[in-house]
This record gives C-alpha cells, sequence and structure tokens, in this order.
C-alpha cells in the first residue's frame, strides 16, 4: 500500500504501479524527480495545447495575479473574463452570441443540460425531458454528463443513478473505409425513427464532433455532421456539440464546428482553452435560447454557477492562448501532413495494426486484439512499455493514439512514430 495520501483518477489503487513524480515540465518534455526525460505524446490528457511552462501564458498569469486572482462572477464582471468571451466569439459560427463560464468539460456539460431543458421549460414545452445522444461518447463523470455518455463502459456503476439517454450508433471511420456511408445512413436513418416518433420529447441531441475522444479516437466525416444538423432542425431539437476535446486546433481547425461546416445551437468548450494552465470552460448558446431565460421573472433564470465561475487568472491564460492560436494556426493545420507522412513510413501495412486514422492533430491505429475493451490488459502493458523508453502515450484498449502539443518539431513527432513501431514489433 503506498504511503502516499492521494487517491489518483481512473486508477485502481492496489494494483496500480506507483505515480511517477513530475518535478518540471518545458514544451513537450517532462523532466521526473529522478531526471529522467518523458516526452508528452498526449498533451498530459488533451489540455496543454502550447506545451508546457509557455513563457507567454506564464506571464499573463503572473500579471493577472498581481492584479485581481478572483471575485464572485454573480453581479461582478472584470476584463479577462469579457475579452475572452467576446474574442471566442468572433471565431465562432455568428448564430452563437452568448458565453456562460464554468469550471471544467462535465461541468460545461452539465450547464449545456440544464439550459437545453430550460429553454424549453421556459417556454411551456414541460414535456421535453430526454436526451438524444452517440454510442461510445463520453462527455464527463457528473451524473448528467454521465447519463448522456451512458454507453462508456466506466459508467455501469451508476446506471442506476443516471437519466434514461436514448443512445443511437455513431458512424466510426477510419482510412480506406469502404462502408462509411453505409453506416452513416444507418445512424441517421436510427435517428430519424426516434424523432418521428417523439421528437417533442427530445431536449437536445449530444454530440462529440467529428472525434469521440475517449472511445478510442473514432472519427466521423464532416458529411455525417451536416445530415444530423438538418435532421435536428427539421424536428425542432437543440444539437449540442461537445468540443471539451476538438476545440481550439485539435481537428486541424480552430473547432470542429468550423471544419465541418456546421453550427450547434450549444457548444462546451474547456481542455485547450486556458492553454492547459488552469481549469476552465465555457458553454456557449445562441441568442434564440439566452432570450429564453432573458425575463422580469426571477424564476426564468439559469441558476447554475461554481465557485470559480469566469475565474480572472485562467481568463487571462485563456486570452494568452488563444492569441497564440490566431497568431500561428499552422501550428496546428499543417500537423495532418506530417502525422499522415510518419503514419506511412513507419507503421503503414504492418500485419499487427488496423484501422489508421487521422483528424488534423489527432492520429490514431487500433492493435489487433482478441479484445477490444477499454478495460483490457493491452492498454496498460502498453504505456508501462513505452514510458520505459520515455514516452507518455496512454492507450484506450487497443488504440494508441497521439494528441502532441502544438510545440513538437517534425523530429520529435517522428520519434514517436519509431518508438510505437519498436513496440509494436515487440
Amino acid at each position: 500500500m503506498s504511503n502516499s495520501p492521494i487517491w489518483h483518477p481512473f486508477t485502481q489503487m492496489k494494483t496500480a504501479p506507483p505515480p511517477l513524480k513530475v518535478k518540471r515540465g518545458e514544451g513537450v518534455m517532462l523532466e521526473l524527480e529522478d531526471g529522467r526525460q518523458i516526452l508528452d505524446c498526449i498533451s498530459s490528457w488533451w489540455v496543454t495545447i502550447h506545451g508546457h511552462s509557455h513563457p507567454v501564458l506564464a506571464e499573463a498569469l503572473y500579471q493577472q495575479a498581481k492584479q485581481l486572482e478572483h471575485v464572485i462572477f454573480a453581479g461582478f464582471t472584470h476584463e479577462p473574463a469579457e475579452k475572452l468571451a467576446t474574442q471566442l466569439l468572433t471565431h465562432l459560427p455568428e448564430s452563437l452570441t452568448r458565453v456562460f463560464f464554468t469550471d471544467n468539460g462535465s461541468t460545461a456539460i452539465e450547464a449545456a443540460l440544464k439550459m437545453a431543458y430550460q429553454y424549453w421549460y421556459n417556454q411551456g414545452e414541460k414535456q421535453r425531458t430526454r436526451f438524444i445522444s452517440f454510442e461510445g461518447g463520453y462527455h464527463g463523470d457528473t451524473v448528467g454528463a454521465m447519463s448522456v455518455g451512458s454507453s462508456s463502459p466506466w459508467w455501469q456503476t451508476f446506471k442506476t443513478l443516471m437519466f434514461a439517454t436514448d443512445i443511437v450508433p455513431f458512424p466510426a471511420t477510419f482510412d480506406e473505409d469502404s462502408n462509411v456511408a453505409t453506416h452513416e445512413a444507418q445512424a441517421l436513418d436510427c435517428l430519424a425513427e426516434l424523432l418521428q416518433k417523439n421528437s417533442h420529447s427530445y431536449a437536445g441531441i449530444f454530440i462529440e464532433p467529428l472525434v469521440q475522444g475517449a472511445a478510442g479516437m473514432r472519427l466521423c466525416r464532416p458529411q455525417f455532421l451536416q445530415e444530423l444538423a438538418k435532421l435536428a432542425r427539421t424536428h425542432g431539437v437543440l444539437l449540442i456539440y461537445d468540443e471539451v476535446m476538438t476545440g481550439f486546433g485539435r481537428t486541424g481547425e480552430l473547432f470542429a464546428c468550423l471544419k465541418s461546416s456546421t453550427c450547434p445551437d450549444i457548444l462546451c468548450l474547456s481542455k485547450g482553452l486556458s492553454g492547459g494552465c488552469l481549469p476552465l470552460s465555457v458553454t456557449v448558446a445562441t441568442e434564440e435560447i439566452y432570450q429564453a431565460f432573458y425575463s422580469d421573472d426571477i424564476d426564468r433564470a439559469f441558476f447554475h454557477s461554481h465557485s470559480y465561475t469566469g475565474n480572472p487568472l485562467a481568463c487571462a491564460t485563456g486570452n494568452a492562448s488563444l492569441e497564440l492560436l490566431t497568431q500561428n494556426p499552422d501550428v496546428f493545420r499543417g500537423m495532418e501532413a506530417l502525422h499522415r507522412r510518419y503514419m506511412e513510413t513507419w507503421l503503414s501495412g504492418h500485419p499487427k495494426i488496423e484501422r489508421t486514422r487521422i483528424c488534423g492533430t489527432i492520429a490514431a491505429l487500433d492493435l489487433k486484439a482478441e479484445s477490444e475493451s477499454y478495460l483490457n490488459a493491452t492498454g496498460s502493458k502498453l504505456r508501462s512499455r513505452f514510458l520505459e523508453l520515455g514516452f507518455l502515450l496512454r492507450p484506450l484498449g487497443n488504440t494508441i493514439y497521439l494528441m502532441p502539443p502544438y510545440c513538437i518539431t517534425p523530429t520529435q513527432l517522428e520519434s514517436i512514430y519509431e518508438v510505437i513501431r519498436r513496440v509494436v514489433d515487440e
């Protein structure tokens, strides 16, 4: 038994090896207490988009800490939050006009759930109590977020706590997938059937656009999202995008909604929002949704908040991060070509590898295995071996994926593919 009092996330504490103690980070590298260097291939759970200890973000945090560290956000506001909300909207579809601050991805989803539900409630449509989501979707680990991600393998213990959600197939695709159009049609048919039968029961449809993260970096095509948006509009159901992971350049464009030429009614953002410095998220809504709450009646207000809502320190780093992204968009727009080059050079045609797929800065492949469950032993064995070789890769079951910081060099990126080839050969 460990002497540490810390209970770590997503970890079986009895069987897990002792956690590695990190002394410092710089760029794509982490330095452990024992002096070892580890290349962070996954941006530390997908948040550290500019790399560790970025001087611009550190300076923004330092300057803001000297001025205002925090203030209650009910009845008060401040310049970092005002600036961040305004700047975000300049990069989003013009129909998204209102920014609600929360703390992390899960709470952004909770806000979206309540916002969608109350939008209909405030208009007298109190029967709209159900949501639709996609098989394999992960939206966070609070109770509402678990409910719309109920097909995830981790939440089975909590089934009786969760509200019912209708799950439809997700048309996951990959390189050279000849059946993608068929799978898309099947998913859309399933969704259309639910909506035609009882559209007035649904408050909203949740989806991770273009990439399902925790399910194994499963991709869908922009064409599918465009057809999904048409269905949602036709049947008068809110479309809610969970861009907690896909936002801020991950898909090769600033946001997946832009890359897919679609516009949700509600958009959830977190992870890269603060550049990986501090917990921060937003739930962005259309003007139509906002106006359903705008009233002389206090009961129609949106009663939702967190103690650290709109934290000035987090907002200051968010502003600095967004400026870095807009000053040099090539860092995320150019990475897909490098992924494709190195995937072809090192892994193409390997007999143990299947379903390679790339979207922007994200690359993934599946190892052929008897079990593709996230909970099988393959992932943990791979993770341990990669760490031995100096690489932080955290496979999802038999799926190995890369999601590096944007500051990674071509040489460093190719070294990840080299080590994947080495471990797969072993």
